[in-house]
Order: C-alpha cells, then sequence, then structure tokens
C-alpha cells in the first residue's frame, strides 16, 4: 500500500515530488552540517562573516535556490493531479462510520466494500460522505481528497495494469477509523464492461 511503489500516472506524480522532495531537504541538511562541521575546524574561516553576512548568506542565499526548485517542481506536479475535462468513467465513494460503499452509473451503492474500475483508464470518484470528514486515499493509485458532509468532491485515479490495491481512510473519524479500508479492482476493459453489464 506504499505511495513509494506507485502503480497508475499521478501516483507516479507523487512518489517523484515525495523523491526530489527527500532530495532537496538532503542537500540544504548536507549544507548546514557542512557549516557546522566547519565552524569547528576552521573557525577562523566564518569568523570574516559579519552578522548581515550570515544572516543574507545563510537564511537567504542558501535555501532560496533549492525552495525555489522544490516549489516549482511541487507545483507543477500537483497541477498534473487535477481532473482536466470529463474522465470517461465515472464512480461514486460514500464513506458512512465506518465503511465505504460505492456507486456506479445507473445502480445503486454496493457494500462489498470493492471498487471496481477499469485499467489503463483515468477514473473519476465522486466522494461523499454520510456523517463526518473521512478522506479516500488509494496510495499506489493516487493522491487522497476529503470526504466533507454536504459536498462532493472529486479526484482521479488511474491503474497502469489489473490488480488489486488498497485503500484507506486517511483522516481520523472515530473510533472505527483503524477499519475503515477498502480494495480497488482493476480490470481490463473488456472484463470492467462485462461485470458492468452483468450487475445492471
Amino acid at each position: 500500500m506504499s505511495a513509494l511503489d506507485p502503480a497508475g500516472p499521478r501516483a507516479q506524480n507523487l512518489a517523484t515530488l515525495w523523491w526530489i522532495m527527500l532530495a532537496g531537504s538532503a542537500v540544504l541538511f548536507v549544507l548546514v552540517m557542512g557549516l557546522l562541521a566547519l565552524s569547528y575546524i576552521r573557525p577562523e574561516w566564518l569568523s570574516r562573516l559579519s552578522a548581515a553576512q550570515w544572516i543574507v548568506g545563510g537564511g537567504l542565499v542558501l535555501p532560496l535556490p533549492i525552495l525555489i526548485l522544490l516549489t516549482g517542481t511541487a507545483l507543477v506536479l500537483g497541477e498534473q493531479l487535477l481532473p482536466r475535462g470529463a474522465a470517461p468513467i465515472s464512480v461514486e465513494a460514500h464513506a458512512e462510520r465506518w465503511a465505504w460503499r460505492f456507486g456506479y452509473p445507473g445502480s445503486d451503492l454496493t457494500d462489498d466494500g470493492t471498487l471496481h474500475i477499469p485499467a489503463g483508464e483515468p477514473v473519476d470518484v465522486m466522494v461523499t460522505t454520510a456523517d463526518v470528514i473521512h478522506s479516500f486515499w488509494v496510495p499506489r493509485l493516487g493522491g487522497k481528497i476529503d470526504a466533507i458532509p454536504g459536498r462532493r468532491n472529486v479526484i482521479r485515479l488511474e491503474a497502469d495494469a489489473p490488480g488489486i490495491y488498497w485503500g484507506i481512510c486517511a483522516e481520523y473519524c472515530g473510533p472505527g477509523h483503524d477499519s475503515m479500508m477498502f480494495r480497488v479492482e482493476a480490470h481490463p476493459m473488456a472484463e470492467y464492461r462485462r461485470l458492468r453489464e452483468g450487475a445492471s
């Protein structure tokens, strides 16, 4: 269920962002530790700098290029997560303490805790809740989105290949929160169509 083991293009964006953030924070850490080590090994070098030079150099010049790179990357990759246009397939995910029910066009909500989607196709998931705030998250397929009372939020998922992907409620919602899991089953398109035709 790791977000670092992506199985779809949107999850891949998030994993890439995570690794870039880790690399950026590692670079900053090494720079700061290098300065700290230098203050012990060669204190006379650092004593030549004035307080103003430390503030401008250490507080602005040192982290600014890395922070600009990280922020720009986050904006570009994050923007690609947003649903653009209408996905050919949309489904419903309805949260109610402490279970998820799923619905498809032309059918009622199901109680089996499994969301069926076609592999290789973007799917818009309309997320709603009957009671408190929950959060819909399938770590290997995409980001997460809150289920807020009175609202319908949309998240787009896509699985590269058929398989089973586990999802959870990512927002603490009460004593049953830890068991509020579900699974997403991605089928080949022909199998998905047969499944939906058989259910209607």
